[in-house]
C-alpha cells in the first residue's frame, strides 16, 4: 500500500511519522512547501510537487486539514488524477453534508471516499492512540484500516459516508460538557480555599474522573493553556454540531452556551489556547465585583 499524507500540521505530521514507521508512507504534501520538504527529508519519503503528483504516487491519500473549504479545495485539486483503485480518506472534522457531497464527486471518477475523523488530540496523535470513527463503503474502510491503525488504537466503522462525522459531532458535544464541568468545578475548588492540586487525584480517582481531568487538571490550575486541542478548532466543530442539530430541528443548551463562552474568549485573543482556557471565564465568576452568571 502506497499512502500519501496531505496536511502536515501538528496532527498530520504525527500521523505521517507513524505511517512512515509502519512502512506505509510514500509521499507528503502541504500547502506550505517548506514544511513538507523538511518532513519528507526527515522521514526519507517523497515530497509531491502538487496534489495530482501525490495521486499518481499513492493509491491511498489521507487528508488532515482544518475546515470544510480546505477539504473541498484539496479534493478538487486531486480529483482529475483520481480513478478506480484510489481511496481518499479525510481525517478532518467537517460537515456531514460536505463529506457526502465530496464522496459523490470522488465516486464519479471511480474512486472511494472514507470520512475518518479522529479523537484523542495532539497527545493521541503523538502516541499513535487515536480513536478513529469511519463512514463509507465497508470494503474501502477495510482496505485502509492498516493505514489508520498505524496512528490509531481503534478503527470503528459506523455506517455510510457521513457517519464518521456524525459520531465526531457527538464526541465534540461530550468534550464541551467535560470542559465546562472541569473548568467550573476547579474554579469553585480554588475559590473555596481548597488545595485544588491536592484534590485533583481524589477527583480523578472517583466517579467524576475523566481523561481530560487527568491530562489537563494540573495545567488548568497552573494557567498553562498550551494547546492540546485549540479552542478555535473546538469552536469550529461546535458550529458543525449546531448545523447538524438544526437539520434535526433541535438546539442543545450545552452547545449554545459553550459557543457563547468561546466567542468571548476568542474576542480576547485566546482562540489559539487549549479549550481548557475556558477556566479563565469560570474563575472570573469568583472574583470580587464579577460574581454573576456567564
Amino acid at each position: 500500500m502506497n499512502v500519501g499524507m496531505v496536511g502536515l500540521g501538528v496532527m498530520g505530521a504525527a500521523m505521517a511519522r507513524h505511517l512512515s514507521r509502519a512502512g506505509l508512507l510514500t509521499s507528503v504534501w502541504n500547502r506550505t512547501p517548506a514544511r513538507a520538504a523538511s518532513l519528507a527529508e526527515d522521514l526519507g519519503v517523497m515530497q509531491a510537487n502538487d496534489l495530482p503528483d501525490l495521486a499518481h504516487q499513492c493509491e491511498v491519500i489521507l487528508i488532515c486539514v482544518s475546515a470544510d473549504e480546505d477539504v473541498r479545495e484539496v479534493t478538487e485539486a486531486l480529483r482529475p488524477a483520481l480513478g478506480p483503485g484510489h481511496v481518499l480518506v479525510d481525517t478532518s472534522t467537517i460537515g456531514v453534508d460536505t463529506a457526502e457531497a465530496l464522496a459523490e464527486q470522488v465516486a464519479a471518477v471511480g474512486a472511494a471516499f472514507v470520512d475518518a475523523p479522529v479523537t484523542g488530540g495532539a497527545e493521541g496523535a503523538e502516541a499513535g492512540t487515536l480513536q478513529i470513527m469511519t463512514g463509507g463503503d465497508e470494503a474501502a474502510v477495510e482496505r485502509v484500516r492498516p493505514a489508520l491503525l498505524a496512528f490509531g488504537s481503534h478503527v470503528t466503522h459506523l455506517g455510510p459516508v457521513g457517519y464518521g462525522q456524525r459520531a465526531k459531532a457527538v464526541n465534540q458535544v461530550l468534550a464541551a460538557g467535560m470542559v465546562q464541568a472541569i473548568s467550573e468545578a476547579l474554579a469553585f475548588a480554588d475559590a473555596s480555599g481548597l488545595d485544588a492540586e491536592q484534590l485533583l487525584p481524589v477527583l480523578s480517582g472517583g466517579a467524576a474522573g475523566s481523561r481530560l481531568l487527568e491530562r489537563r487538571g494540573a495545567r488548568i490550575l497552573a494557567r498553562d493553556f498550551e494547546p492540546g486541542f485549540r479552542m478555535a478548532l473546538h469552536h469550529k466543530d461546535l458550529h458543525l454540531c449546531r448545523r447538524l442539530l438544526q437539520s434535526l430541528d433541535v438546539n442543545l443548551p450545552l452547545v449554545e452556551m459553550t459557543l457563547k463562552h468561546y466567542d468571548r474568549l476568542m474576542a480576547q485573543g485566546h482562540g489559539d489556547e487549549d479549550m481548557s482556557a475556558l477556566y479563565r471565564l469560570k474563575r472570573e465568576l469568583f472574583e470580587t465585583g464579577n460574581r454573576k452568571s456567564l
